[in-house]
């Protein structure tokens, strides 16, 4: 495939680029928050929204990609964050597959996978969740009564002799892997499922 048809932003090598995946079914202001949080405290110099086809581990589809990536497109307003349908365009549907793509299409390219404390808690199902944490650096943001959970997950444990210090976290974009850290942040305390419960978003599907 050629650069052009990946749908990615212009990059250069040594540029550190945080990874901030999911379905964003819908996007909203929590996702826009530990973006910039994700920039400042983790060295980054982009942050860059993977906005998936479907989530692996959800057994109904979310709304229509092209209305997921519009509302993202409306709702991010920072220089630094752009949102991309890499997945689609590749065809993976796991993270370790997307990673393998994009460190191909973006050579030299110091990529950070970025999470919430909810999904280190659950980290060890995905799909290669060990080649992933031993591949890219994973910065991981504190979310609302997750905090002691996601330290004490199978996959926190795992790799406790990796983990960065939250004093040294901006250290984080330049590391090499496996390298994770844990950040306590003032989160916003928003969730996609909560917004499609109270019928807020007109993108979602039945089911």
């Amino acid at each position: 495939m050629r650069r052009a048809d990946t749908g990615l932003p212009p990059v250069r090598a040594e540029m550190r680029v945080g990874l901030l995946g999911g379905s964003f079914d819908p996007p909203h202001a929590g996702h826009l928050h530990i973006s910039s949080e994700a920039l400042k405290r983790f060295g980054l110099d982009r942050v860059w929204w993977l906005v998936s086809p479907g989530n692996p581990l959800k057994r109904h589809g979310p709304a229509p990609l092209a209305d997921r990536m519009a509302a993202a497109r409306a709702l991010v307003d920072h220089p630094a964050i752009t949102v991309t349908d890499f997945e689609a365009r590749v065809g993976t549907r796991y993270t370790a597959e997307t990673l393998r793509e994009l460190r191909r299409a973006c050579p030299g390219v110091r990529f950070t996978w970025l999470m919430g404390a909810d999904n280190l808690v659950q980290f060890h199902r995905w799909e290669r969740w060990r080649w992933i944490m031993r591949t890219v650096p994973v910065g991981v943001l504190a979310r609302p009564g997750l905090r002691l959970a996601a330290q004490t997950s199978v996959a926190a444990r795992a790799f406790g002799h990796a983990r960065l210090p939250a004093a040294q976290s901006r250290r984080l974009g330049g590391t090499q892997a496996p390298a994770w850290c844990f950040v306590n942040v003032p989160m916003i305390d928003l969730s996609s499922s909560a917004i499609r419960a109270r019928g807020e978003w007109r993108g979602s599907q039945p089911g």
